[in-house]
């Protein structure tokens, strides 16, 4: 089998952990990044962020497979140069394709010096047409070479964080969005070893793919938290009625767990992405803006609830259990206990948090609330807590909540079960 040569740009989420994936089967892969401490924790092999499964890849691959540089002088012998730069949300809601543009401009340049035929694929998450209508134009340009020179992809990404090097090397199906033949064989040949279903399709239907799930994911979380929400009114249990729900074959029962809503550096801004997409094209997206508008009122109906049992906030010692996005992460973009904790202190809450992995991230939002060791510390002689993570340890917490002096837990994530504790939406 021929070994690939690829070049990564990007060595965030989704860069590190492609980059670290391939090199674990067997392709030569360099990781090219601008931040100097990133390039030098992987080359020293520490990962520069959480993801299970990580740090033994780079132990295994550092050296032998996998570098990481911040210069480009890999692209001219990369049979493969994959885009994964950041997509963030524009002020106006689309998709900042600034670093795209950017990074595919950068490659083109050094692929001037390569005289052997080149695929560039892009596995940010971008819109329909920008492989064609942006990255084509700009590599050719910057390149100065002819179409048939250069293939183009689009392979979207399907990895949840805090599970991802598992997801990428053991996914439901590869999607391959190809020019032309001569790409998609390049592009299949990396995935070689992975067997399962590859899903030949254009670039922009590739683009479209990835929005589409995210989008459909999202959409069953917020259809679940509004189910939650009356179920709530109604006196019934929501997790005992999408637990039916989710036996249904056309529904299955993944992201059906109704709470605080979802976070992420995916889901909402991809949902916002498509909305602006579809507005562009003339089309109302009304259940997509449903999606984003249940998703915002979750946390405020936490803290209304803890308003109904608390009182007047102001003063009183709020603790805020988990504050990554997810568990098994440090992440915390869009995090659904920023809104409420910024909600909490709006009130005049003094508040405590506890989160096994991202104190230290949220301390830069709001360097001026109390960051406990233990979720014990944090609940110390607190009026009330939110549950915001679904953090495993937290199912452990019994005694740890008799610590409060009024036993008040409003539970955002199905965690806990006891004397004091209610649900958002059950």
């Amino acid at each position: 089998m021929h070994i690939m040569r690829v070049s990564v740009i990007g060595g965030g989420y989704v860069g590190l952990v492609t980059g670290a994936c391939f090199a674990s089967r067997n392709a030569e892969v360099t990781i090219i990044d601008c931040d100097p401490k990133k390039v030098a924790a992987i080359n020293r092999k520490e990962p520069p962020i959480y993801e299970e499964g990580l740090l033994e890849i780079l132990n295994d691959c550092v050296g032998v497979t996998l570098s990481a540089s911040h210069s480009y002088d890999s692209i001219p012998d990369a049979d493969l140069i994959y885009i994964c730069v950041g997509t963030p949300e524009g002020a106006d809601g689309s998709a900042d394709l600034s670093y795209i543009r950017q990074a595919v401009t950068d490659a083109g340049r050094r692929m001037q010096e390569s005289r052997k035929y080149q695929v560039l694929v892009v596995k940010s998450t971008v819109p329909p047409g920008t492989v064609q209508n942006i990255v084509k134009p700009a590599v050719l340009a910057a390149s100065g070479k002819r179409e048939e020179e250069i293939g183009f992809g689009m392979n979207p990404e399907f990895l949840r964080e805090g599970r991802a090097v598992h997801d990428f090397l053991n996914p439901d199906r590869i999607v391959l969005g190809a020019d032309g033949d001569d790409a998609y064989s390049r592009m299949a040949s990396l995935y070689e070893s992975f067997d399962v279903m590859k899903i030949r399709t254009s670039p922009a239907a590739a683009e479209m793919i990835k929005y589409t799930a995210n989008a459909f994911l999202a959409t069953k979380i917020s259809f679940s938290n509004e189910i939650g929400n009356i179920c709530k009114q109604l006196g019934l249990d929501v997790y005992e009625v999408m637990s039916a729900v989710g036996h249904d074959s056309r529904i299955g029962p993944l992201f059906l767990n109704a709470g605080a809503g979802f976070g992420g550096s995916c889901f909402p801004k991809d949902v916002m992405a498509l909305v602006h997409l579809a507005t562009a094209a003339g089309v109302d997206p009304i259940i997509l803006k449903a999606v984003l508008a249940v998703n915002e009122n979750q946390p405020g109906r936490m803290i209304r609830l803890l308003q109904e049992r608390c009182g007047d906030l102001a003063g009183k010692r709020i603790a805020v259990l988990g504050l990554a996005f997810k568990d098994n992460t440090d992440d915390i973009r869009e995090s659904r206990a920023i809104p409420a904790i910024q909600l909490l202190k709006d009130a005049g809450a003094y508040v405590t948090a506890y989160d096994p992995m991202a104190a230290t991230a949220m301390s830069e939002v709001f360097p001026d609330i109390e960051y406990c060791r233990t979720a014990a510390a944090a609940l110390s002689h607190a009026d009330g807590a939110l549950i915001m993570t679904e953090w495993p340890e937290f199912c452990t917490l019994s005694e740890e909540f008799s610590l409060m002096r009024r036993q008040i837990i409003i539970d955002g994530r199905h965690m806990v079960t006891g004397p004091g504790v209610e649900g958002v939406c059950w």
